[in-house]
């Protein structure tokens, strides 16, 4: 089992909204890098979801239960998507500032790269992410 972050406007779809719908085609992921991420992902995996935005914090743990699927609104056929189900909100939120002030994240994709929108976590920063969440 790997896993993921990945980031979306909460006035787009939120927590809640996956909550409520019990799973969702994570779609409409373009760029380059963020798809490369999205095609290694696997049923199983789990995945922090963030909140862009005003909010700028991890807020809930996902569950990827469809792996890759050639996206059919790509009309090149290049771009994937992956079916993910709600496992549990947050106790705490996470914030972003949180993040970017403990060393344990210095170098991970969410502080170096803010644009990309899918990106890695290693099992030491998925369990610091947990910890700060109240879940560890």
């Amino acid at each position: 089992m790997a896993f993921w972050l990945f980031k979306v406007e909460p006035d787009c779809y939120s927590y809640a909204d996956l909550a409520r719908d019990k799973k969702t085609n994570w779609d409409g992921v373009s760029n380059a890098a963020a798809q490369k991420h999205l095609r290694a992902v696997a049923k199983g995996d789990r995945v922090f979801l963030y909140h862009t935005g005003d909010e700028k914090s991890v807020v809930g743990v996902m569950e990827v239960t469809v792996g890759p699927t050639i996206d059919p609104a790509d009309e090149a056929g290049k771009k994937v998507y992956v079916t993910v189900k709600p496992v549990r909100k947050l106790a705490t939120p996470v914030a972003l500032a949180t993040i970017k002030a403990d060393p344990a994240f210095a170098g991970w994709d969410l502080v170096r790269l803010p644009r990309l929108s899918v990106m890695p976590v290693t099992a030491e920063q998925w369990a610091r992410v947990e910890e700060l969440g109240g879940e560890g």
